[in-house]
């Protein structure tokens, strides 16, 4: 697993597969995120080289319930006084209580197709407890003020977390970074349009620095990155 210090307070962790952020505050740190099953040792790890420990961590906030961001989840949150918190239609999959819908592939574009059926499958996520159920709107108590934003569409209960003291969006996956500054529209979305219209809203945010579940992330103008993918999204191709 790589690490990339992004702030001095936000850190980067990625893995094989997506990639997970750490908060970093003077007495508590938080997790967007997980990584896949197996990533908690290598979070540990990493905590370790940044001088903190893993029983700093004292919330964990899952963008949606996919294995790549919920895998490590269970592990993670019995490392002590860990809150795990995700949207109210997310948590019964994230607890195992139901099966999570799948994405609609026959809206998607043939090389999303494509790449879909190229993916091995993930392990399941372990059953994990979520302790705090959240909606749009709600506050969470780290970054000066860590607003929820429902971005529904890549899944129903698909998250961002907005930190507009520092001008900081995790976006999970309805937003990709495209590697060189710019950003993109996420794949293997359950509702391709809907997912295009919460990303429309995630630009209106307006933030400095966005932070996705793939792909590196944009450290300036992020706004205005993801407001140029969704019109480029949105304008039809021309013919001929």
């Amino acid at each position: 697993m790589e690490t990339i210090t992004l702030l001095p307070r936000l850190h980067l962790l990625r893995f094989e597969v997506g990639q997970a952020y750490l908060w970093a505050e003077d007495d508590a740190l938080t997790l967007i995120d997980s990584g896949p099953v197996g990533s908690a040792d290598a979070i540990a790890g990493a905590l370790g080289r940044l001088g903190r420990d893993t029983g700093e961590i004292r919330r964990l906030v899952l963008t949606h319930f996919h294995e790549d961001h919920t895998g490590a989840a269970a592990e993670i949150a019995g490392w002590g006084a860990v809150t795990v918190c995700a949207h109210r239609l997310e948590a019964p999959v994230i607890r195992g209580e139901v099966a999570g819908d799948p994405p609609d592939m026959d809206e998607a574009p043939p090389w999303e197709r494509d790449l879909w059926a190229s993916l091995p499958p993930l392990p399941p996520t372990p059953p994990t407890p979520v302790h705090r159920e959240v909606g749009d709107g709600d506050t969470l108590p780290f970054g000066g003020g860590a607003r929820i934003v429902h971005g529904p569409g890549h899944t129903r209960g698909s998250i961002g977390v907005h930190l507009p003291a520092h001008g900081v969006l995790f976006t999970g996956d309805t937003v990709a970074g495209t590697g060189d500054g710019g950003a993109m529209l996420g794949v293997f979305n359950q509702d391709r349009a809907r997912t295009l219209e919460s990303m429309r809203g995630f630009g209106r945010l307006a933030p400095e620095i966005a932070c996705f579940g793939h792909g590196d992330p944009v450290l300036r103008g992020a706004g205005e990155a993801i407001t140029a993918s969704v019109e480029r999204e949105a304008s039809p191709v021309p013919e001929g």
